[in-house]
């Protein structure tokens, strides 16, 4: 049986895209900083077990992986945080741990992964980037600028691992109602706006997400690697819509 672990495993994205994995035949390891947040919802889903990681350890990522058992065939980074201020109000601290989180713990918990999926020819990494990466936002501090550093680790990756049989690529949530997303969507008046700006007139789900990693670590995206795959109902790119000018014959 193929495995997967997914990091930030008991939060909306992560369980969703840890029921997608299984639903598609992995056994998948739903790993989270505390065991206890994981369990619910690997008791929920066929062949999975929670694992307990801090991915800013080094010691706690090996753990992990020694606890699975396995060298997965994928790991989805999923775990992330924000520590939404403006720039002038963050602190180096706040900025360090975010990225810490959202970057360096990639950068650690791929490397780990990727030692043993090296050594077997074969394994598929994806990172949850945002569309933050791309479009910075006011007072979300260093998120943005994690993202985006994590869209070029991604690249590179993909081009020091592929030779290795590893294929790397990133996923860009838009406005996903669920995980550090769901409490801003709480208030109808905010979903309704949010939602009707997107192009294809709906917030993002889940499942959206998690469909879109099932696609990326199947064999009919073998020869996807390097990309980072932007999931946001055409928000991003319809930035200029929202700035109405006269049409004239020029």
């Amino acid at each position: 049986m193929r495995s997967a672990i997914v990091t930030g495993g008991a939060g909306g994205l992560g369980a969703g895209i840890s029921a997608r994995l299984s639903e598609a035949g992995y056994r998948v390891g739903v790993a989270d900083l505390k065991r206890e947040s994981a369990e619910p919802i690997a008791s929920e889903i066929k062949n999975a077990v929670a694992l307990e990681v801090d991915v800013t350890s080094e010691a706690s990522v090996d753990a992990m992986l020694a606890e699975f058992g396995d060298v997965p065939d994928v790991l989805v980074n999923n775990a992330g945080i924000a520590r939404f201020k403006p720039l002038m109000d963050q602190t180096a601290e706040d900025f360090q741990a975010v990225v810490n989180v959202n970057l360096v713990a990639c950068f650690t918990v791929g490397r780990a992964a990727a030692r043993g999926m090296a050594k077997r020819g074969s394994g598929v990494i994806i990172n949850i980037t945002s569309i933050n990466g791309i479009v910075p936002a006011s007072g979300v501090g260093a998120y943005p600028a994690a993202k985006a550093g994590l869209v070029s680790l991604t690249k590179n990756m993909a081009v020091e691992w592929g030779p290795l049989g590893i294929r790397v690529n990133s996923i860009a949530p838009g406005f996903i109602d669920s995980g550090m997303s769901a409490p801003f969507f709480k208030e109808r008046a905010i979903r309704e706006m949010r939602g009707g700006k997107v192009p294809v007139q709906r917030l993002g789900l889940a499942a959206d997400i998690a469909n879109a990693v099932a696609f990326l670590v199947s064999d009919e995206a073998s020869y996807v690697s390097g990309h980072d795959l932007v999931v946001d109902g055409a928000i991003t790119p319809s930035l200029l819509s929202h700035l109405p000018r006269e049409v004239k014959d020029i």
